[in-house]
């Protein structure tokens, strides 16, 4: 029976259907969503978090600082960015808000259901904004109360109105508590680092159109309630060292809240790549999409002949090959992208950009990037004719996932995406490409280029001209040619003798039919294989239906598999037939069948004597592996002998050939 066996890996989960949110019973998930009226107030929720995120981040290193014994005014946050929006200022409403959510929150007793209630109430009376604006102006209040204390306890030792402030409002004896307290103190960031990771999560999330709006419901109402509990500490920790309240299972929630939000975004992210890709209007477009990670506000490129960072808007108008690889590329591989380089450099249309595909940049391989490999691609790979992604950047996470799980990328193999100025992807992988006809003959690297290529040449003229130079001539008069190989050398001298009888007898002359014949042996058959591997998946990584060249490859696949005999008959561009022991006995026999050539061309005289006489041990059904990274798996192949539907299997095959990490 005929059979398919497919090396793959296995891929990701689909996470569109997992949630992780914690179960809430419809009784209180029916309060949280009644409590939403309107998004009629408005509120500029980016500008406030960023002032809010940097207030709680400046207040963390001063309180940090004040609880190592300290004296005396201090500076710890000089060193942190201010990403806060300068020019806004807080409308009316926002003002309104703090007090109203204040006086919700001032020293409420602990415990789970005073704790639904208060956010319950505070939910209530911010009922007119959306739900993001909700959590922000939560928070917001939090930060006011926090940081006013962390600052009167940095600068009351030099500021007599901030002691005095600082005594009103019991900064002296919170401060001396959490000296004592340190795993309140553990409790008390954690949660608040929680809960600023979940709130940003959740306004990225309101940015999209599809949202779940009942999980982001849900999310705020448990980051306020993790808030509530927050300020419900602060206020025991002042007043009374009997009384707390426990952060710990509410910072739990948010870290399962948080885990769910991210694969949430991460999908959404994926989608959206998915969707540029498909339907791309501009290769810029694609490239920020694929390359910009938008927490790292640096360019990501890195123009390998000057070093210095340049703008992705700079590949406009330009057609762009994507070239992925891990840090160590071989001299095999190093021989072949050396005259894709030059090539490329020469055209002023077109650009390459690396990514050196790594899972983390870690300092160790970010000094052995600087001291060993930059200066071995700067030799071997010629890094100044590229643009390169620079070691300090991180792709997006959608993006790691969309070149392994659509490209199929693998560390021990190149990738090479080639995208017009349209940004869409004219081939996913032109690698396979080059290595079977050379960066001169394979530029600029399109499907289209391979397709006219195969006509001119067709599958022996890109697969074997390396053997004898008149190939080439050959298939350009449209010549016939048998090329053979496999068996052994008796097998080869047989059929070179065959051949020769066939070639040189006088009514083969007569009738004007010229036929060369070039075994392939050695280092030639060795190269002529690597094409061939090379050649299947470039073909198959556009179409899933069995194409007439897919097709030969199988075939010529399956009797190297089989470790037999094999020869292919082809005119000009034209493959016409390929078997192994009948294609010699049909040259043995000449005499028996030369006749009919009074009558009918060549070709139609050896494939109707070729069916006559073909042997059933040479009608292999046959057998194929193919290396998933490299190309897509058809839904169905048909055995090109017995013309069966190919059961197909799926194998599991272990490689170290790129070692334990991903770099």
């Amino acid at each position: 029976m005929a059979s398919n066996m497919a090396v793959v890996s296995s891929g990701q989960p689909n996470l569109g259907s997992l949630s992780l949110l914690p179960t809430l019973s419809d009784e209180i998930l029916n309060q949280i969503i009644q409590t939403h009226a309107s998004d009629t107030e408005k509120l500029d929720v980016e500008s406030l978090f960023s002032i809010v995120n940097n207030v709680l981040n400046r207040a963390n290193m001063t309180f940090d600082t004040v609880l190592q014994h300290r004296t005396g005014p201090h500076e710890p946050t000089e060193h942190l960015k201010d990403n806060s929006q300068g020019s806004f200022i807080p409308p009316l409403n926002a003002f309104n808000a703090f007090k109203l959510i204040s006086g919700e929150m001032q020293c409420k007793g602990p415990g789970e259901n005073i704790a639904r209630e208060t956010t319950l109430s505070i939910l209530k009376k911010l009922s007119n904004y959306s739900w993001d604006a909700k959590a922000v102006l939560t928070l917001a209040t939090l930060a006011l109360d926090y940081g006013e204390s962390c600052l009167l306890a940095n600068i009351q030792s030099s500021d007599q109105l901030a002691k005095s402030m600082g005594t009103l409002k019991g900064v002296p004896v919170l401060f001396e508590k959490l000296k004592k307290h340190s795993k309140a103190v553990d409790d008390l960031k954690k949660a608040i680092k929680a809960t600023v990771e979940v709130i940003k999560y959740i306004i990225d999330l309101t940015k999209l159109s599809n949202y779940d709006k009942n999980d982001v419901a849900v999310a705020v109402y448990l980051a306020i309630e993790t808030i509530v509990a927050i300020t419900t500490q602060l206020c025991y920790l002042i007043t009374d060292e009997e009384k707390k309240q426990e952060l710990q299972p509410y910072a739990d929630k948010l870290s399962d809240i948080l885990t769910d939000l991210n694969k949430k975004k991460e999908e959404e992210d994926y989608r959206k790549l998915k969707e540029i890709v498909n339907a791309p209007k501009d290769v810029v477009e694609v490239l920020e999409k694929i390359l910009i990670d938008p927490t790292n506000k640096m360019p990501p490129l890195i123009d390998g002949s000057t070093e210095e960072r340049v703008e992705i808007n700079s590949l406009k108008g330009k057609s762009v090959f994507l070239f992925i690889s891990g840090l160590h590329i071989s001299s095999e591989d190093i021989k072949i992208l050396k005259p894709f380089l030059d090539k490329t450099g020469k055209e002023n249309q077109y650009r390459i950009v690396w990514i050196p595909f790594v899972k983390q940049w870690t300092e160790d391989l970010k000094k052995k990037w600087t001291e060993d490999l930059k200066p071995k691609w700067t030799e071997d790979l010629q890094l100044s004719k590229m643009l390169y992604v620079a070691t300090d950047y991180s792709l997006p996470t959608a993006s790691h996932r969309y070149i392994n799980q659509k490209w199929n990328f693998e560390f021990n193999e190149l990738l090479i995406v080639v995208f017009n100025q349209q940004g869409k992807v004219e081939c996913k992988n032109a690698i396979h490409m080059i290595r079977v006809c050379g960066a001169d003959e394979a530029f600029p690297f399109t499907c289209q280029r391979e397709e006219t290529l195969l006509i001119e040449k067709g599958l022996i003229g890109l697969t074997a001209t390396h053997v004898d130079s008149p190939i080439e001539n050959w298939i350009k008069e449209n010549n016939y040619i048998f090329f053979y190989g496999g068996g052994d050398n008796n097998w080869i001298q047989n059929f070179t003798k065959s051949a020769k009888v066939l070639v040189n007898d006088p009514m083969i002359k007569g009738k004007g039919i010229t036929i060369e014949s070039v075994p392939i042996q050695g280092e030639n058959l060795k190269r002529f294989w690597n094409k061939i591997k090379n050649l299947f998946p470039s073909r198959a990584q556009r179409e899933t239906m069995m194409d007439s060249v897919k097709l030969h490859i199988e075939i010529l696949i399956s009797y190297k598999k089989k470790k037999k005999e094999w020869a292919v008959l082809s005119q000009g561009s034209s493959t016409i037939l390929i078997t192994g022991k009948t294609m010699l006995k049909v040259l043995k026999e000449f005499e028996s069948w030369k006749q009919r050539l009074d009558g009918k061309d060549f070709q139609s005289v050896f494939i109707e004597y070729h069916k006559e006489v073909l042997e059933p041990d040479d009608q292999i059904c046959h057998h194929m592996k193919i290396p998933y990274n490299n190309a897509k798996i058809p839904g169905t192949l048909e055995c090109s002998d017995c013309h069966r539907t190919m059961d197909t299997y799926i194998s599991f095959k272990r490689c170290h050939k790129d070692g334990d990490s991903w770099a």
